[in-house]
């Protein structure tokens, strides 16, 4: 079963009042980015990833998408159910730079914006810098900047926590708006399937199905004490989430949990020396990308996964930041040394930098619920 809700430290500490909070995710991005530079490829089934036998789909256009196709779809399989389906390699330096133009739009309206990836944000615009007063206004105004100033579409959700928020902004997805008001949540979830909610995979789906649970209001119906015992450590989030409750704050410049690099290879290897060649280059990449986050961790993991998708993991930890990328080259390596030699060849290797330390500033301070009008 795959249940994942966020992170036990996010779902502690209840917010006083009601709060304003936006969720902006941006439609198909890498595939409207390509669509809007190469203007060939508008109206046709996309794909933005590998093509080769080992590719992986990153993303795809709503064009591939009635065909079946998916993120993180073998390349081959989606193919298969779209054989017309074009492939563009990713560009995430193209991605990344779009990525901050829009993060300066929401700065524009509040200080409190907590990036989920380059694609999607939290807003919380309880106190926004222009005084506009409504998240609806806030989140048209953002919406339609977006629009003129990358040539780009996104979706919002407008709401007064960050689950009901994240919800909303895929009810009317592409180029849409919904609007969740205070009083509306528990109604608003009762109606989805579970499948929808934020961390419930097939999996999970299928075990609460077998349960008799496929809607919120299912959900809602079950205690405290079946969930626990069905759900364990999950029960108290199912709870909340049944009932449209979220205590977690939008936590502005929210911190990174790791860096790191994966390649999957074009060939299987075993080879001590070609790992060795692999592992290099990646160490590379994943240096870059800590310098550029400004990041300093502690705990380095080297990952390796084989063909039938079975995988090791070495770490090591230091009671102190890696100091360089010579000290990440020398760990890295350490820990490949440690696996080889290898039982049966792997197909991808990654490598991260985690326990990472990074100031994370408190959230802005929450009107109290009667101050809110107009939502």
């Amino acid at each position: 079963m795959s249940i994942a809700p966020p992170e036990p430290e996010d779902i502690g500490e209840e917010a006083p009042g009601l709060r304003k909070v936006i969720h902006v995710d941006m439609d198909a991005f890498y595939a409207s980015v390509e669509q809007r530079d190469e203007p060939a490829l508008r109206g046709k089934p996309l794909a933005v990833g590998g093509e080769g036998p080992r590719g992986v789909l990153t993303t795809c256009s709503y064009e591939a998408r009635k065909f079946g196709c998916r993120s993180a779809m073998p390349s081959i399989t989606a193919r298969r159910l779209c054989p017309d389906l074009i492939f563009r390699p990713p560009r995430f330096a193209v991605y990344s730079a779009i990525s901050r133009q829009i993060r300066e739009i929401f700065l524009d309206y509040t200080p409190a914006v907590e990036p989920l990836s380059l694609d999607e944000a939290f807003l919380d615009v309880t106190e926004d810098l222009r005084g506009i007063g409504s998240a609806t206004r806030i989140a048209e105004l953002i919406r339609a900047r977006i629009k003129a100033e990358t040539g780009l579409t996104a979706s919002a959700g407008v709401s007064y926590n960050k689950f009901l928020a994240k919800l909303a902004s895929d009810q009317n997805k592409p180029d849409g708006l919904c609007v969740i008001r205070p009083g509306e949540g528990a109604d608003f979830v009762a109606a989805l399937q579970v499948r929808r909610f934020f961390g419930i995979g097939p999996r999970g789906a299928e075990k609460m199905a077998a349960l008799g649970i496929e809607t919120g209001a299912d959900l809602a119906r079950c205690d405290i004490a079946f969930l626990r015992r069905h759900f364990g450590s999950q029960a108290d989030y199912l709870y909340r989430a049944a009932r449209g409750i979220d205590l977690r704050r939008v936590k502005a410049n929210r911190a990174r949990k790791s860096v790191g690099t994966e390649r999957t290879l074009d060939k299987d290897l075993s080879s001590g020396s070609a790992l060795r060649e692999v592992l290099a280059a990646i160490i590379d990449l994943t240096w870059e990308r800590i310098e550029k986050s400004r990041s300093q961790g502690r705990t380095v993991t080297l990952k390796l996964k084989h063909a039938d998708f079975s995988q090791l993991t070495r770490a090591r930890s230091l009671p102190r930041a890696v100091a360089d990328k010579a000290e990440l080259a020398l760990i890295g390596h350490a820990l490949l040394d440690e696996l080889l030699p290898l039982a049966q060849p792997v197909r991808l290797v990654g490598l991260t930098l985690s326990a990472l330390d990074e100031d994370e500033p408190e959230a802005p301070p929450v009107q109290a619920a009667q101050q809110l009008l107009p939502f």
